[in-house]
């Protein structure tokens, strides 16, 4: 499952799992405990973009219009929050 997550998107990471035979070493725990640190972040704003059905669903439709629509309503939730877009 690692090999494919990381072969379809390269910046997804997974934590690390102890096996049966093997603990988690401390780096590996350190690693894990900041990759938790990171998606609590992101975590609530997921559940509140899935509430939409187009998000909670198996999309069926062109690739390419997804990205749009997923781009857009990421714009209006930061809209909502305030955040602007930044402009150079």
């Amino acid at each position: 499952m690692h090999d494919y997550l990381a072969a379809y998107h390269s910046n997804s990471y997974t934590p690390k799992k102890k096996s049966k035979n093997r603990k988690l070493t401390e780096l590996e725990k350190e690693y894990n405990k900041a990759l938790a640190k990171e998606s609590i972040i992101i975590e609530p704003i997921n559940s509140k973009l899935k509430i939409l059905k187009i998000l909670s669903c198996k999309y069926r439709n062109c690739p390419i219009r997804y990205s749009l629509i997923v781009n857009l309503l990421s714009a209006i939730y930061n809209c909502d929050l305030g955040i602007g877009i930044a402009t150079s």
